[in-house]
């Protein structure tokens, strides 16, 4: 049960980061605003280790953990997100969320593959329920128009961006698994963070003039920083916690239903109103993940 708690809570952190992104978002490009989140976000996370006294977690993992780690973090925060962020704005919010969202139908087929955990009929069935809900719970009557090339280029974006963020989490699986104890998902997941952050940190030189960055304004700054802490630090810390706990095809589900969770604060914060499709679900995902938790 915990393991599953820490899955939604995983969701949960994913929801609050995306209300501050979205404030930052409105005065910086999305590959910039990925490449200061995941640059500053890192250090604070390795300062914060240190604090803490949990650097010797470092020194404890194996040599095959780390490279997990770290490729995790390249394919999912690297390369994923940046993919997420450009199927966004190809496509919008309305058609590139319930692609991308579909991630946990491929971490059913890798945990089978990879890891050797065959899902229950039930688990299947709760999977299946989640995706669908979350595909209606994302779904917007007004979406704008898109030629059909960069339609197609956008879904295809999407589609590999859910590929992406399913073969991360299976390989953070893989690596949390080698020691399942909370000080090894702490470092497992600083280390993933890490690595992408160092690797945009030294080209970024390369891909922006030095001048955009110094143009960013301190808000901006803080909302990313800030998000960052919440998804990468709180967010994935959680959904790899989780993995040390129970199966993938278990937690990853549950992780994947944040739109419900920005439904219900558009509804309860902003006093949104909710519509049918966003309604059907909802109730969806709740049977979905009620399926998983309970049977």
């Amino acid at each position: 049960m915990i393991g599953e708690l820490a899955a939604l809570g995983a969701a949960l952190s994913w929801t609050v980061s995306a209300l501050l992104y979205r404030k930052a978002l409105q005065e910086t490009q999305p590959a910039l605003a990925n490449v200061v989140r995941l640059t500053l976000t890192s250090a604070i996370l390795v300062a914060f280790v240190a604090v803490i006294g949990k650097l010797e977690a470092f020194a404890q993992l194996p040599y095959s953990v780390i490279a997990l780690a770290a490729v995790s973090g390249i394919l999912g925060l690297g390369v994923g997100d940046t993919l997420y962020m450009l199927s966004l704005k190809m496509i919008g919010v309305a058609r590139a969320v319930p692609i991308t969202c579909t991630y946990p139908l491929f971490n059913l087929l890798f945990a089978f593959m990879m890891v050797g955990q065959p899902p229950t009929l039930y688990v299947s069935l709760g999977a299946i329920l989640i995706v669908a809900g979350i595909w209606f719970v994302s779904t917007e009557k007004k979406i704008r128009a898109v030629s059909k090339r960069i339609l197609v280029v956008g879904i295809v974006t999407a589609i590999a961006t859910a590929v992406l963020w399913s073969v991360s989490i299976t390989m953070m699986n893989l690596a949390v698994k080698d020691d399942p104890h909370m000080d090894s998902a702490l470092a497992i997941n600083t280390i993933r963070v890490t690595v992408i952050g160092a690797t945009f940190a030294a080209f970024t030189p390369l891909l922006y003039r030095s001048h955009r960055l110094t143009k960013m304004s301190r808000k901006a700054v803080l909302f990313l920083t800030s998000g960052g802490l919440v998804a990468l630090g709180l967010g994935w810390f959680f959904l790899s916690y989780s993995l040390t706990l129970t199966e993938e095809f278990r937690a990853v589900p549950i992780s994947s239903v944040t739109p419900l969770f920005s439904t219900l604060t558009a509804v309860l914060l902003f006093h949104e109103k909710i519509s049918l499709e966003n309604a059907l679900g909802s109730v969806m995902i709740v049977i979905g993940i009620f399926i998983i938790f309970l049977i």
